[in-house]
């Protein structure tokens, strides 16, 4: 093409994103471009402005190890309009809106062929990686990852590849559970009222919600919680507890945290679920044997796969899927957005807009 592309991009990690210009990629083979229209703003896009993650212990896992070289662009819950595609993708409609699966992995082994990227020993995902939505252009490796999201809200859709599949992922290893039974979800941003939408989705009936924030609270109940629960107070493990009549049997963690942590294991019951998903970081005691006692069940959650996104917009297409609260926000003010994520006063969804 010969022509530039603007991108927001992190040039030192902890810095300032800066606005800067390379040029728009050539696809090729069975490559897609797609213009940028919307693009979510998430927790894991700070930790990978900040550089690394916290895995307990004193221990750092360097974004560089990951493969990521600056300058690049973050930003992975991506919907844009394609724009052309390489001689061997097919007929790809220019101007058709997709959502764009980010999770890329290496396209040639064994999990990527069940289509299992985001399970891959050798990830290049989209706005982790390599570039994401916080540049203009994507350049999507075939037409496979692109999904047609109708004519859902495309601010609300764009959040399905990161937040949308994440919950319906997480929530698919609490099941079969009977309905009325408690499921505890820890945290209420962004992915913990998405989980509320998916598990309403599912028919489920009895959701806690646990946050630090009376706001954020406020919108779990709006988004259908069934009870919330302010873990700022003395006993917060107790306050769970009364809540759900007892000990629980379904616990997602959307926060991951030491203090999180430990307060799950304390509410669990016999035979529970504890699924992990958030990653800001720390270290806790597992007592092995107590593990066994009580049949734990410990479940890490990495994002989602493409057929969980198929699934999630066919769900909301339906109409069977509440929509997630989000709040648009110019594409140029990405910096205010990473800011108020990291200081915690988003509420719901930050999506930027570039039309």
């Amino acid at each position: 093409m010969g022509e530039t592309m603007d991108l927001w991009a992190t040039v030192e990690y902890g810095k300032p994103l800066e606005k800067i210009q390379q040029p728009i990629p050539e696809p090729k083979g069975k490559e897609v471009l797609v213009k940028v229209t919307h693009c979510g703003v998430c927790h894991s896009d700070v930790h990978f402005w900040e550089g690394y993650f916290d895995m307990g212990g004193g221990k750092k896992l360097q974004m560089a190890d990951r493969g990521a070289k600056l300058p690049f662009a973050h930003g992975h819950e991506i919907l844009g309009n394609i724009v052309k595609a390489g001689p061997d993708a097919g007929e790809q409609p220019a101007g058709a809106r997709r959502m764009v699966y980010p999770w890329l992995g290496c396209g040639e082994c064994r999990r990527c062929a069940r289509e299992e990227d985001n399970m891959c020993a050798n990830q290049r995902s989209l706005g982790a990686v390599q570039n994401g939505g916080f540049a203009e252009y994507v350049l999507v490796p075939e037409p496979k990852y692109l999904v047609d999201p109708g004519d859902l809200d495309p601010a609300v859709a764009c959040t399905f590849s990161c937040s949308g599949i994440t919950t319906l992922n997480a929530v698919t290893k609490l099941m079969p559970m009977d309905p009325e039974e408690p499921v505890v979800l820890i945290g209420a941003g962004g992915l913990g009222l998405a989980a509320i939408s998916v598990l309403k989705s599912y028919g489920h009936k009895n959701i806690i919600s646990v946050d630090l924030g009376d706001d954020k609270l406020e919108a779990a109940k709006k988004a259908g919680a069934t009870a919330v629960v302010n873990s700022s107070g003395a006993n917060p493990a107790k306050d769970i507890m009364a809540a759900a009549e007892g000990p629980v049997l379904a616990v997602i963690d959307f926060v991951n945290i030491s203090k999180t942590a430990a307060m799950v294991q304390t509410i669990l019951a016999k035979g529970a679920k504890w699924v992990q998903v958030g990653i800001m970081g720390g270290s806790v005691d597992i007592s092995l044997a107590g593990t066994v006692m009580k049949a734990t069940t410990i479940l890490g959650n990495l994002t989602g796969n493409l057929e969980n996104l198929r699934e999630l917009t066919r769900i909301a297409k339906e109409g069977k899927l509440p929509p997630l609260p989000v709040s648009t926000m110019p594409w140029d003010e990405v910096n205010k957005a990473m800011d108020m994520l990291r200081e915690g006063k988003a509420t719901g969804r930050l999506v930027l807009v570039k039309e």
